[in-house]
């Protein structure tokens, strides 16, 4: 097949090129078993670490164009922390320059990379090439592709609860035409885990359904998820939070559907990657089984790549002085979660014998409702709501101390208005032309977490911008 453009009449390439990205990810092929220097036998425990990076693009450009976050943070560098523009484009790139220097001492390294498809196209809009460059190198040269895993995420950082069903296979679909046109179909094609925004795992049966299937239709394989995000199917917290397991989803048709997934752990998020504490605690960890197969335990976690001055500063350092130590650790090894996940399958662990668990709460739905119906299960929620002080169908994510929903009407609003009129427009049209590119630009940015996030004022307004030029698209 030939590259995808990266932009189509000046916009991002979003989408109309869909059954190109179905045959690129088909057939399934083994990523990274054919490549690996690991053999289980000797490991005790492996860790994963992922990094993740996102810039908004917002209306702020000449004549309320549309920028990059990090474009206005350079262009306005005494406002707030904009300061700390240049060393967050140092660490978008930075990854590019550690792995080739530790393969070159000899160490074996492993990172996960998440990367929003706007920053993707931010970076570009910037004419910063340099970064896209250096991600290029280890993304696409075989040396380093057994090193650096790639996770697909929603396009413009939306948090999955709080945004509307329709558009939850478009985000997805819309990064994968972003990555291909960058990366190149093969790289698309390795693309096998995903990482939700802020962790944010839906708990209301009927989304995490059609996210879970939206998913396998796109070709993952598993999900990374926040260790208190999930429950077993009775509604205990998870017994070992160091194996993998397969997250089941019921919605209120009573059909199901499952995926692996890799547990996220609780605790300081951008500091415990900053210090590559996962390998620490993976050291203190022994092997497993799961259905008579022994495999090594498995530390997962993930954190901001360039907030913060741990990250900024300790991150480097440490990350180094962890993989020189792991050279001389036989029992311990670094992973990446899809390398991992092929590994124990080799071994002979199914996926239909990991440990199961469900979206947090749900225990709650399940036990009400005896016949499962659509309305019983509303009314089930209904009640919950009511009786329950801490029941809810926001999901669960690694900000639990912030709502994504309460107090921001102003924004969900007319987020949802327009997802209505996007769909109601374009459902029954097969043409992907200029008006449904910006249409659904503006849909997929409205929906970016940034705008409830930060709180009242700059960034509701340019919700409301975004709302109004979406709407305007439209007609």
């Amino acid at each position: 097949m030939s590259r995808l453009p990266e932009l189509i009449n000046g916009l991002p390439n979003i989408c109309g090129h869909e059954s190109e990205v179905k045959a690129a990810l088909q057939p399934d092929q083994p990523v990274f078993l054919p490549k690996t220097n690991l053999r289980l036998e000797s490991l005790s425990a492996t860790f994963a670490i992922a990094l993740h990076m996102h810039q908004p693009t917002i209306p702020a450009g000449a004549d309320g164009s549309l920028i990059s976050n990090l474009q206005q943070m350079f262009e306005h560098p005494n406002d707030g922390d904009n300061h700390n523009a240049a060393p967050f484009a140092w660490c978008y790139s930075r990854i590019g320059d550690f792995i080739p220097d530790l393969v070159a001492q000899g160490c074996n390294p492993r990172v996960m990379l998440d990367y929003s498809g706007n920053l993707l196209w931010g970076l570009r809009q910037m004419g910063r090439s340099d970064i896209l460059d250096n991600l290029k190198r280890v993304t696409c040269d075989e040396t380093y592709q057994p090193y650096v895993e790639w996770l697909g995420t929603m396009w413009s950082h939306a948090v999955v609860p709080s945004t509307p069903i329709a558009d939850l296979k478009l985000h997805i679909r819309a990064w994968q035409h972003r990555f291909a046109a960058i990366f190149g179909w093969e790289a698309l094609a390795r693309v096998k885990g995903f990482s939700p925004p802020e962790m944010h795992l839906p708990n209301h049966p009927d989304t995490l359904y059609t996210f879970i299937h939206a998913l396998k239709e796109c070709g993952y394989r598993w999900l990374l998820v926040q260790e208190h995000s999930v429950e077993t199917l009775t509604g205990q917290p998870l017994e070992f939070k160091h194996l993998p397991h397969r997250l089941v989803s019921r919605n209120s048709q009573g059909e199901t559907i499952s995926i692996a997934v890799l547990i996220k752990t609780q605790g300081s998020d951008t500091k415990l990657v900053a210090q590559m504490q996962p390998y620490y605690e993976a050291k203190t960890l022994s092997k497993q089984t799961i259905s008579g197969v022994s495999i090594p335990a498995i530390v997962t976690q993930i954190g901001d790549g360039e907030n913060g001055g741990v990250m900024m500063n300790e991150f480097p350092g440490a990350f180094e002085r962890v993989w020189r130590e792991v050279a001389n650790d036989p029992t311990v090894a670094g992973v990446n979660g899809t390398e991992y996940l092929e590994l124990i399958a080799a071994a002979g662990c199914r996926e239909e014998d990991f440990p199961t668990c469900q979206a947090i709460g749900q225990h709650f739905i399940w036990q009400a409702v005896v016949e499962v119906t659509p309305e019983n299960v509303a009314a089930a929620i209904a009640h919950l709501t009511k009786s329950q002080p801490n029941f809810h169908m926001n999901g669960a994510s690694w900000t639990n101390h912030l709502s994504w929903v309460a107090g921001y009407e102003a924004v969900l609003t007319p987020m949802n208005e327009l997802s209505a009129l996007f769909h109601q427009t374009f459902d029954q049209s097969e043409v992907v032309d200029e008006p449904y590119r910006q249409a659904l630009l503006h849909n997929l940015l409205l929906q970016t977490s940034c705008f409830r996030y930060w709180g009242q004022g700059t960034w509701t307004d340019h919700a409301r911008s975004l709302f109004e030029k979406g709407m305007a698209t439209i007609g």
